[in-house]
């Protein structure tokens, strides 16, 4: 069955779905600005791509056509049928994406990926375990793409408003670990997600993390002082910290708000 979209944007990968006659591709019309935004700088060159989650095939298509002749893709579903759906420069590989043995069975199998798209069944379960499982396996300079977050609101996926285990809910602890290097307590240290992750993009229903080698940031100075800064030392300054972080302290045992000195 054929759908015809009026053709409302002027790039290529929605160029491509609007006038798509090959196998069903289901996409939010939104989506096609984020792929364009993260995925542009990937086109005509050698990369690997990983998409879980096939339904028809269609969006292996639509990756083939946009990325070119050197792009290797593969598909994961845990339908057996998509294996059907293989062709030239698409691989389809039967599992499920909440199955830890699988997934480390398909890194050893495929090489490192350039840009990882999980449109997989968007429960809670299956998002929060292909991240843990398949960040890692995802390049220097790649693309961790979560699809569909809408469903962290869904009560039938797991999700609802602030839940503890919903995708949205675990993907704002990953902000911390973005910022893991600016961190003043002992028990919040950085780790290889704070290390290995440039940057988080969130949009409607959408979650985009860029990846990067990211040591230490450098607090750098240029330029010559206009006026001296003589409001406050350096060593008050760690005394108010102390004193402050010592205050939060007594306020968390008697499980009351934290203070903030201004």
């Amino acid at each position: 069955m054929r759908f015809d979209i009026p053709n409302t944007s002027g790039s290529d990968l929605e160029k491509y779905f609007n006038s798509n006659d090959k196998r069903l591709i289901h996409k939010w019309s939104h989506y096609f600005d984020i792929y364009e935004r993260h995925f542009s700088r990937f086109r005509n060159k050698p990369i690997v791509i990983l998409e879980i989650g096939v339904f028809q095939g269609g969006s292996l298509q639509m990756w083939k056509d946009y990325f070119g002749s050197q792009v290797e893709i593969h598909g994961v579903d845990i339908n057996p049928n998509c294996k059907s759906l293989e062709e030239e420069n698409i691989h389809i590989h039967i599992g499920s994406q909440t199955d830890r043995a699988f997934l480390q069975k398909l890194k050893a199998q495929i090489p490192m990926i350039d840009i990882l798209i999980d449109d997989g069944g968007h429960t809670m379960k299956q998002q929060r375990i292909t991240f843990e499982e398949m960040y890692t396996h995802v390049k220097e300079e790649g693309v961790y793409v979560c699809e569909d977050l809408h469903t962290s609101y869904w009560l039938e996926y797991g999700g609802g408003l602030r839940r503890r285990k919903t995708f949205i809910e675990f993907s704002k602890r990953l902000i911390d670990q973005l910022n893991a290097y600016h961190s003043r307590q002992a028990g919040f240290k950085p780790d290889s997600f704070t290390r290995t992750t440039d940057s988080m993009h969130f949009y409607d229903s959408v979650l985009v993390i860029e990846k990067r080698q990211r040591p230490k940031p450098m607090d750098l100075k240029s330029g010559v002082e206009s006026y001296s800064h003589n409001y406050h030392s350096n060593k008050g300054s760690v005394l108010k910290h102390k004193i402050l972080t010592l205050i939060n302290k007594i306020l968390r045992f008697f499980r009351l708000p934290g203070f903030i000195w201004k």
